[in-house]
């Protein structure tokens, strides 16, 4: 199995993810995984050291595939999209690299030019089935979450790859349970699809890693603390939790952790200390295997996203099954359509998306 995803990472470079622990367990059913990423992302926390256009390093009884690509500055950088272009190029060239021909070949979104490579792959060994896994619709998100024009040039070639992606796979799956509905208005036989939601390591959570010193100290004492645990960015609506902690900025017995990175990190300090909200507390973020450590400090968890048609068709956040098994309350203020996992499961409330 040759799995492609240009932002799959190790918890050494990055979180793990979904594809690292997908590899990992297939390696443990028997079968022989090959997993080729971007030897650079902005979503690494440490880049690993890549000297040749490929390297193969065996991890965890499967095959890690460095594909090297240049550096840029951030996510925005037009380097960025050049990366999508030359990675789905060198991706190509995995026929003289890896000396296991593949039966199937798994693309992965976003990044969906490297659906081209795969393309590619799929037509040399044409006994390989071709699967495109969705985990975020592109080129709707960023036409939803980013602002862009459908009519713009770029756009109209990421919408021609996505539908030509529904039509040339053998399979199509996504963890995003209703997305079906997208992808049958785009063209594509329903036979297809497969909902595969994110996966839960056991292994990982159980050991519940004790917290340094550094972030014990940070915690608020005898309090009522509303935690939230995972990214700081525009689509994850953090400034609800602001406003409500400005609300009860005067009740001494509340207070709000938040622990993470991402883009939106500054600004939220920024909100923090220009509103002097002394119940409001950041913490850099933690390894995964702490995550239920300082979960278990929470009373209370809180997930949102912002109000968009995009959630319709569900969402598949990491943290929400760490939130499940910590067995702590939620409040998920998401409008993911008949899509209710807190709802469903009887593990918190569910209000409205930026209330």
């Amino acid at each position: 199995i040759w799995i492609v995803n240009q932002y799959a990472s190790t918890p050494e470079t990055g979180m793990g993810g979904r594809h690292y622990y997908l590899s990992r367990e297939l390696a443990k059913l028997g079968y022989k995984v090959y997993l080729i990423a971007a030897s650079y992302t902005h979503l690494m926390r440490k880049h690993p050291e890549v000297y040749k256009s490929y390297d193969i390093q065996p991890i965890d009884d499967f095959n890690f595939v460095w594909i090297k690509v240049p550096n840029y500055p951030h996510a925005h950088s037009i380097k960025r999209i050049l990366n999508w272009f030359l990675f789905a190029w060198k991706v190509r060239g995995l026929v003289n690299v890896i000396p296991d021909k593949p039966d199937s070949i798994l693309c992965s979104s976003p990044s969906l030019i490297s659906f081209l490579g795969a393309k590619y792959l799929s037509n040399k060994y044409s006994r390989a089935r071709l699967v495109f896994e969705v985990r975020d619709i592109w080129p709707m998100t960023l036409v939803c979450l980013g602002g862009y024009s459908l009519r713009h040039p770029f756009i109209r070639f990421l919408q021609w790859i996505e539908d030509k992606a529904y039509q040339d796979s053998d399979r199509v799956i996504s963890n995003l349970k209703n997305s079906v509905e997208h992808m049958t208005n785009r063209g594509m036989d329903s036979a297809k699809f497969t909902w595969v939601p994110n996966g839960f390591s056991i292994d990982e959570v159980s050991q519940k890693q004790e917290l340094s010193e550094t972030v014990i100290s940070q915690l608020p004492t005898n309090k009522f603390i509303v935690g939230y645990a995972g990214t700081f960015g525009i689509s994850n609506a953090l400034d609800s939790l602001f406003e409500a902690a400005k609300i009860l900025k005067d009740q001494p017995g509340i207070a709000f952790v938040l622990v993470g990175e991402g883009k939106g990190k500054n600004e939220l300090k920024e909100l923090v200390a220009r509103n002097k909200l002394s119940n409001v507390c950041i913490i850099n973020s933690i390894p995964k295997e702490k995550i239920q450590k300082i979960l278990s400090m929470f009373d209370l968890l809180f997930i949102a996203a912002k109000k968009s048609p995009l959630y319709h068709y569900g969402v598949s956040p990491n943290k929400l099954y760490d939130y499940f098994y910590s067995g702590k309350p939620i409040i998920y203020a998401i409008e993911s359509g008949d899509y209710t996992p807190v709802l469903d499961s009887g593990a918190g409330l569910q209000i409205p998306a930026e209330d």
